[in-house]
Order: C-alpha cells, then structure tokens, then sequence
C-alpha cells in the first residue's frame, strides 16, 4: 500500500518528520534554513528532498514541480512549527507583524498547497494573554482558506504521551473542508522515567573533543528501549530501513572541571546544582524541558542542560536524544552545540507519532499494507560539517544566518540562562 504524503516546513533536525514517519508518512519535502540542521536532516532522511532555503524565497511552484516529478497529486499533510517573535498593540493585526512574517509564509504554503490536513505547532505562549489575539487571527486565516480547526484548542505535554520529558507545545490541526475532521489523540498514560531510558548508557563514559562509536551490543534494547534499538522496533517499526552499521554515536559531553564534578556528585538527585543552576535528574522523574541554547549571532551559548542522576557530569548529546525519543539510529552533529541545538528544537518525535497516528486514522490508511524500504546509505561525516562545508554543500551563502559575536567560549559550567519566550 503506497505510504500517505506529508511536507515539513521548518524542519530542523527531522523531530516532526521521525514522527510522521513513524505514523506511516512519507515524509517527500522538507524545508530547513540552517545550513548544519538541513544537513542532518539529509542524513537521516536521505529519501527526501530537503531544501536548504529561506521560506520568505521559497516557491510554491517550485515545490509543486518536485512533487509533479515524484508523481504526487495532492498532498495529504503539511506539518511545521515557524517561529513566531512579534506581538503587536492591541487593535493592529497581528499576523501582519514583518516579525511573524514566517507564519504567514507557513500559511502561504498551506494556502497554495491545499493539503488535506496540516499541523501546526508552537510554543503555549501564544496561547495567553494578549498573545491570544495572535492565535484568533491565525485560526481565523486557516478557516478562510477553508479548513476546519479542531477545538477547543489544546497544549500537549509530552510526558503524558510516554515520553521522559516534559514539554509542551500548542497544537492546531487542521482538516480540509471536505475531509473527515481530524481530533486530537488522547493521553496514553504510559510513564516512562529518565533511569528506563538512559541506564545502559550510564557505565560508558562520555567521549570528549570526539565522536567516537559504542558497539549497540553493548547496550540494552529491553523495556521502553526497544524503541531506541539499531534497528527500527517498537513505535518506529514502520520506519525504513537506514542501513546503519551496529554502532551508535553522539555520545559526547563535556570536559567538566573537577571542582564542577564535586558540586554535581555532591547535589542531590531532583533538586538544582547551587552555583550552576543546573538540575540534576531524578531516575525515577522526568527531564526537564531540553532547550536550544542561541543562534550564533547571539553568542553561540549551549543552553543550560540537566546533570546525569549517578554520573557528576551533564548528560551527553545521545542521552538528550533519548529523552527525547530519539532512536539510536538518529544521528545528530558531533559537536555538543550543534547537537543540542538540533534536540531543544525539535518535536518530540513520539508525540508527532501520536499526532500523526490521529491523521492516519482517519485517512483509512491500513499501516499493516505500508510498504517499509532500505534506503540509501549515507556518508556519516556529514555530522561533522561545519556551517561553511554545509552551506557549500547546498550552495547557499554562509551569511544568512548571522555570524558569532564571539569567536571562542568557555561554555563548561556555566548557566546560560537564555530561554525563549514560554519555551
């Protein structure tokens, strides 16, 4: 059975695209303006055509004549969270703000695409407050365009879907005006703690400077790991084929003084570090919200991450990837800020699985009869290009996305308490 079509706008790393995918999607377009990010994509989703483009510049002919030369009439879901900056006094329309000019790019797309169904995500501060006046204008555009919104509106957590971490993020689904109307999924209930998803990882020590391999038989695939196994199991079973070797990567962290190491040993599970800020993780709870950190023009700091629950040090990029569902078969960049960035920006992929899995239903789609493939394989040094070999690789100019203030940081240990807006 041919696998339903989806788009993603805005695609980082590949989150939302996992996800989809994951759910029985074909995920045929992705578009990401971070030359690095467009990049990983490329290499976990060698099958799609990922553009490293500007969506302010990006055609929606052009994108329509990728999907003519694949044989596709219609797409069945555009999926994208633009990042929205501007809020306007009360009385001016908002959506017409230069600084939320992506998102009336996203809705341009959806506006000239036409899909059956769309996803649009965000952060649950648009959703308060005078902010909501943003929201208003928005729903208002998707139903002009003739798209039925689900209501009421609703903010997902992750947790509640069985991740181990929690994050939440607002959620609008839209249903084309003669499709079946698409609802929300329902919380599953399943808990899953941050012990069950990174333990085996705990008694191999951080690499650090280098992205050295771990033999995946080293680890333990049983429980809620099975979902992160080499091979695509447990909610990634419909997932294709990468044909990785049997090694899993990204398991970098930092060189912590061991002044620092005492502080984080000496710190009890569950409570924050005093001089850090930093949290150190409980086994039995949650993660806490895993951020970005900044672009490069804003100093190129690593966001603030949790310290291990039993090892003084900082979690490693892998170990954040599982948090965030991840697979171990996702690769992410080598250096700790391209992979933390590529993570704190992402979907958590189960929960685009549990969006996406709403969609499938009532597309009718059969995920027994879906067809899953080995793809290419993919040249793993890709992980670790740096901004001026991406952007050769996609011929774009390396000045789009501005320049580091600072050539060099010392960023080990230090609280870099730089969270976006309601993150």
């Amino acid at each position: 059975m041919k696998r339903p079509i989806a788009i993603d706008l805005f695609s980082g790393c590949g989150g939302m695209s996992l996800g989809l995918e994951a759910s029985g999607f074909d995920v045929i377009v992705a578009v990401e303006f971070d030359a690095i990010h467009a990049l990983i994509h490329h290499l976990n989703f060698p099958y799609t055509h990922t553009i490293c483009q500007d969506i302010n510049h990006l055609k929606t002919d052009y994108l329509k004549g990728i999907l003519q030369n694949k044989g596709i009439d219609e797409v069945d879901l555009i999926a994208g969270g633009p990042p929205c900056q501007g809020f306007s006094l009360m009385g001016k329309r908002q959506l017409d703000d230069p600084r939320n000019s992506l998102v009336f790019e996203y809705v341009r797309v959806i506006r000239d695409l036409q899909p059956k169904y769309f996803i649009f995500e965000n952060v649950p501060g648009i959703a308060v407050g005078n902010h909501k006046q943003f929201l208003e204008e928005l729903i208002n555009e998707f139903e002009s365009l003739g798209y039925h919104i689900a209501k009421p509106i609703q903010i997902l957590d992750a947790s509640l879907f069985g991740a181990p971490q929690k994050r939440k993020r607002l959620i609008l689904m839209g249903s084309r005006h003669d499709m079946q109307p698409v609802n929300y999924p329902l919380e599953t209930g399943e808990y899953n703690d941050v012990e069950n998803t990174i333990n085996d990882l705990s008694n191999i020590p951080a690499f650090i400077g280098k992205n050295e391999s771990i033999d995946a038989n080293k680890l333990d695939y049983s429980g809620f790991r099975r979902n992160f196994a080499p091979s695509p199991q447990g909610i990634y079973r419909l997932c294709h084929d990468r044909q990785r070797d049997n090694f899993v990567y990204n398991h970098v962290g930092s060189n912590h003084t061991e002044k620092s190491k005492q502080r984080f040993q000496n710190t009890h599970q569950g409570e924050v570090e005093k001089t850090s800020r930093f949290l150190k993780l409980s086994p039995t709870g949650l993660c806490n919200t895993l951020r970005a950190g900044t672009a490069r023009d804003k100093g190129a700091y690593t966001a603030a991450r949790p310290i291990h629950y039993n090892q003084p040090r900082c979690i490693t990029v892998r170990e954040a990837g599982r948090l965030h569902t991840f697979p171990d078969w996702f690769l992410f960049h080598e250096t700790i800020w391209h992979g933390f960035r590529e993570i704190g920006n992402a979907v958590i992929p189960m929960l685009a699985k549990a969006i996406g899995d709403e969609i499938i239903k009532v597309l009718e789609i059969d995920i027994n009869q879906l067809e899953v493939r080995k793809l290419e394989k993919i040249d793993l040094e890709f992980m670790a290009y740096n901004m001026d070999k991406a952007s050769n690789y996609w011929n774009v100019s390396n000045d789009i996305i501005p320049k580091r203030k600072r050539l060099e940081m010392i960023l080990t240990d230090k609280l870099m308490n730089l969270e976006v807006f309601f993150m």
